[in-house]
């Protein structure tokens, strides 16, 4: 192992002096003037695409900043986006920049007191609402002085609210290319609450377009050739970087998704050069494949040379990854079964990892140096160290955030010279890969006194494909306890094929783990966790905490049950 307390540097890449740099809105406007013609988004609408060029999206754009300017808000005034991924999502956004505004975008999931609390905290004067499945259960968290601005495909009620068409019919479009400063604030992004009230996390415009430049040759970015599919949230850092910034950037497209029921349709229209999901996705991606080919029929297939190269062409196209130039994974951590699964299949995803406070862009994998168990090693112009005593991953860069919105506390706390303290904790090797070990702040003490890190023992059973969701619990008890979400697959299944599957997948755990962490019960409970039942948060990730209070009375009385795996009743 070498010295963890050593600082790990990435290559020096030379970007652009701070005086030639352009905002994300000043890489637009280049667009709009040299392909003005070119499709930039494309909206599916019933089986069929609206499409917007660079110069129809600008001067929808255009007209709704000159409806901002005519609501004489303050200077550089926070507006608001919730919604789900749409042409009209980015086009607000762009509006918002040619305003010199401050974009603060929030998830289409949120019940209306999570509105309200975000709203209210980030002072923002005014509200774009697009397409969500609940706005009934949101609106009544929109403050009273709030001016809402109503998408076309909003379901808020007609008449109550301004509408973008109505403003774009009534406002001339915004001339010349207004452009803020580097180091004016771009966007404010509200994590998404593990625990606790959602932070604030500012970014100024440098910070995006610093990153941008500085990590292009690794993202694979060509000039005008590049083709997205926008679907996991836009309110969240990694679509907002990966996805909109880089079209902004490099040019090309980005085409949404209508629905669920379309969605594998819509990423197969698509053909995506770049592809980002997390792996929840993929397993389902995986399943949807083996529930069309047996798995035994594929292995077969793809030892006979004539057909092997033939069925992976097939599949890469039917999933939509025929011409990916970039396929990653991050958010949670991938099996690496299910990174092999896909390479014999001739695609290659790659783990990256980052969050809000760093833009998303901390460390990725290199197609021609995959390490497994891995989240790669560290871009360009930035740094890594380990924190000695805690094991916490520390991370220095030009793009590290300005701080949390009216929270000089916690961001002191979180910044320290420079070094931003990421809550995760790790380790790198002698190649200078990092590997995610677990939380700081999810370790807990068992009965023996002793901490119990969960991310590396619930990575174990979610190699099983039984598995959907696990969390490692005990907080007091003797030994630790899995609870576990069945898999679609698990659910087909009878429930002692699932008791002797989990049952050798606990014991083989328990053989690389010493005695105070070994897993003494795994119980499968009824209820998936969801975002609808706060459970997750808006990214998928699980609230530890509602899980240990949801089922905490519970836990002694499964514990002292003579059966290894129990079924919830």
């Amino acid at each position: 192992m070498p010295n963890q307390t050593a600082e790990i540097v990435g290559d020096n890449v030379k970007i652009p002096t701070r005086k030639d740099l352009k905002t994300l809105i000043g890489y637009f406007y280049e667009w709009e003037s040299k392909t003005p013609h070119q499709v930039f988004l494309r909206q599916p609408k019933a089986g069929k695409h609206q499409e917007y060029t660079w110069n129809k999206a600008g001067e929808q754009a255009r007209r709704i900043a000159n409806a901002l300017k005519a609501m004489n808000l303050p200077k550089k005034a926070n507006i608001g986006i919730v919604g789900k991924n749409t042409a009209h999502w980015i086009m607000s956004d762009l509006a918002i920049m040619m305003g010199g505004y401050v974009s603060v975008p929030f998830y289409a999931t949120l019940d209306a007191e999570k509105l309200n609390e975000v709203l209210v905290h980030s002072e923002c004067k005014v509200l774009f609402v697009g397409d969500m499945d609940d706005w009934n259960g949101m609106k009544d968290g929109i403050p009273h002085d709030v001016k809402v601005i109503t998408f076309p495909e909003s379901p808020a009620e007609a008449g109550k609210f301004l509408k973008w068409d109505d403003l774009i019919t009534q406002y001339e479009p915004m001339a010349g290319e207004p452009e803020p400063e580097l180091d004016d604030l771009l966007t404010i992004i509200y994590t998404s609450g593990t625990t606790g009230t959602p932070k604030g996390v500012m970014h100024r415009h440098y910070n995006f377009s610093y990153v941008l430049n500085a990590t292009q040759h690794v993202s694979k970015l060509e000039e005008n050739n590049n083709r997205f599919l926008s679907f996991l949230p836009l309110c969240h850092v990694a679509e907002r970087i990966a996805v909109e910034s880089a079209c902004l950037f490099k040019g090309g497209s980005i085409s949404f998704v209508e629905s669920l029921d379309t969605f594998a349709q819509n990423l197969a229209d698509t053909q995506p050069t770049h592809f980002f999901a997390v792996p929840r996705l993929w397993t389902k991606f995986k399943m949807g494949i083996l529930n069309k080919m047996p798995e035994s029929k594929l292995n077969l297939y793809l030892k006979i040379p004539i057909l092997s190269g033939m069925v992976k062409r097939k599949i890469k196209k039917s999933l939509g990854l025929a011409q990916a130039r970039i396929i990653l994974t991050g958010a949670a951590p991938m099996p690496s079964s299910l990174l092999d699964w896909y390479k014999k299949l001739g695609i290659i995803i790659q783990e990256a990892y980052g969050m809000t406070e760093n833009v998303g862009v901390c460390t990725s994998m290199r197609m021609d140096n995959i390490k497994k168990g891995t989240v790669g090693q560290t871009y360009p112009n930035c740094s890594l160290r380990i924190e000695p005593n805690t094991k916490e991953v520390l991370m220095r860069a030009d793009w590290v955030m300005n701080g949390y919105f009216k929270d000089e506390e916690k961001t002191n706390e979180t910044v320290k010279d420079g070094w931003l303290h990421t809550g995760d904790m790790g380790e790198i090797d002698s190649e200078g890969f990092l590997k995610i070990t677990g939380r700081v702040k999810d370790q807990f003490k068992g009965a023996k006194g002793e901490f119990i890190v969960p991310a590396p023992i619930e990575n174990g059973f979610a190699a099983n494909n039984y598995v959907e969701q696990v969390c490692l619990v005990g907080r007091g008890l003797p030994q630790p306890v899995a609870l576990v979400v069945l898999s679609e697959d698990g659910q087909k299944e009878d429930k002692k094929h699932i008791s002797e599957s989990l049952e050798e997948t606990r014991k083989s755990i328990n053989t690389r783990l010493v005695s105070h962490e070994k897993v003494q019960k795994i119980i499968l409970v009824k209820e998936p966790w969801s975002i609808e039942n706060s459970m997750l948060t808006p990214t998928l990730k699980i609230k530890r905490n509602v899980l240990e209070d949801v089922y905490g009375q519970r836990l002694e009385d499964w514990y002292e049950t003579k059966e290894n795996v129990i079924f919830e009743k």
